[in-house]
């Protein structure tokens, strides 16, 4: 069956919000948050339910399309061609609910972190650097933030998951319930079905500390080797970043536009002591106080909404002098770059320890975390991400944070060789034809 009269058998579902290409909004309904991806698939789809999600899953395996489920669409440029796809659009799948004396929440699978952090007060979850993340492709995916290194990865917080299988059955997987499916969805994500709600633990965090500190970037060459020691030491209670940035537009007036070092972060507990060492190196900016944990969802200073962006990530282990150099070399003061940032980000304590509990994805092999990121919407941003990873390759530990990864291919280099095993084993119980599309695709035993 031809992809255009295939695609004509789902125009009926979720109430009239399916759109195909020649229609008035197909544009609009493809678009993605990371407007460098050009997405252009048979249908798009906005289910309002798990009900309608369920049509489109039977639909269009009816007619011999794939799917390929869709929150944001941060890492829509690794899910590659869509041509014989259905593109299913989450946003629509709101709704947060919380309780507290349990603490646990539970979220659509449309909602930002944006929209729920604030709900959670007093408590707060495990949530990402930026507020226009979506909660369900962070969480599964594994999810980095500010409390990682004292209470380890939010996916392994994730309590219940309400997912539309291949053959379009509705289930509610936890640790009692299809036990396979969940740990699987923990770090597998889109591989296994399409999520359309999920509980998390909250936690009770008390007194935080957060803020950056800041240097011009003609400062990296001193800066970079004093954290890189100071960050080997520093408590688990610690979660910190390093970055060579320019500073956006939801910086403070003083720093916008300006190429810094930037050390942000969080510390939990009292008065933070433990950054005596960082501020000796006379930062121009030092806003670390005393915040409540909402706050903590911008304190990247990132900007929101939907950009072109090309980014990518490495794991790495322990930073010697060689590693300092090669980093300075390519994202230092000196080379002349279409790099917005360039990151590391702090790894270790309970990020480093597998959680008998957790997923797919229960730990992070690695010391640190190198994210290199570029918004020029051309092949020299890309060209320029790719040099940064290379010269950084000889210190990588071989593994790759997935979560971070615009690599389409690298499913395997997420997980260790018995997760992948298992993974591999559950794709082909659960979706043996891969009727589903994933940005890092697990393919089933052959």
């Amino acid at each position: 069956m031809r992809r255009s009269s295939a695609a004509m058998a789902l125009k009926g579902l979720c109430g009239g919000a399916v759109h195909l290409p020649g229609d008035p909004t197909y544009d609009l309904a493809r678009a993605a948050w990371n407007t460098a991806a050009d997405q252009r698939p048979a249908a798009v789809a906005y289910p309002a339910d798990a009900a309608e999600v369920a049509a489109v899953v039977r639909a269009a395996r009816s007619v011999g399309l794939r799917v390929a489920p869709q929150g944001t669409g941060h890492h829509a440029a690794a899910l590659g061609a869509l041509n014989d796809a259905v593109l299913v659009r989450t946003a629509a799948m709101t709704g947060v609910s919380v309780d507290r004396r349990a603490r646990r929440a539970r979220v659509g699978a449309g909602m930002l972190w944006a929209d729920v952090v604030p709900r959670l007060s007093p408590l707060t979850a495990l949530h990402p650097v930026a507020p226009d993340v979506g909660v369900a492709g962070y969480s599964l995916s594994g999810g980095l933030s500010w409390y990682g290194r004292c209470l380890g990865l939010q996916s392994s917080s994730v309590t219940a998951i309400e997912v539309v299988t291949a053959d379009g059955t509705q289930v509610r997987t936890d640790a009692g319930h299809d036990p396979d499916l969940f740990w699987a969805l923990r770090g597998g994500g889109a591989n296994f079905g399409i999520v359309t709600g999920l509980e998390f633990a909250l936690h009770a965090v008390g007194e935080v500390h957060a803020g950056l500190l800041a240097w011009d970037w003609t400062r990296a060459e001193s800066i970079l080797p004093r954290w890189i020691a100071w960050a080997a030491n520093a408590p688990e209670t610690v979660t910190t970043s390093l970055r060579i940035t320019r500073m956006s537009s939801v910086a403070p007036p003083e720093l916008r536009g300006r190429r810094l070092v930037v050390i942000d972060g969080a510390v939990l507990g009292p008065a933070p002591s433990v950054l005596a060492e960082l501020r000796a190196l006379r930062p121009e900016v030092d806003t670390f106080a005393a915040v409540a944990p909402a706050a903590l969802l911008r304190l990247h200073l990132e900007p929101e909404g939907p950009r072109a962006l090309r980014l990518d990530s490495v794991l790495l282990g322990e930073l010697g002098p060689a590693a300092v150099d090669a980093f300075l070399a390519t994202a230092g003061p000196g080379p002349g770059t279409t790099l917005r940032t360039v990151e590391l980000r702090q790894l270790g304590g309970a990020l480093a320890r597998p959680d008998p509990a957790g997923g797919a994805v229960s730990h992070v092999d690695g010391s640190f975390l190198l994210v290199a990121a570029s918004e020029e919407n051309g092949t020299q941003g890309a060209d320029d991400v790719r040099l940064v990873l290379a010269a950084m390759a000889p210190f990588a530990t071989g593994r790759r944070y997935l979560g971070l990864s615009a690599d389409q291919d690298d499913g395997e280099a997420g997980f260790d060789p018995d997760a992948w095993s298992r993974l591999r084993k559950i794709r082909s119980a659960v979706d043996p034809d891969q009727l589903f599309i994933a940005s890092h695709p697990i393919p089933p035993v052959s």
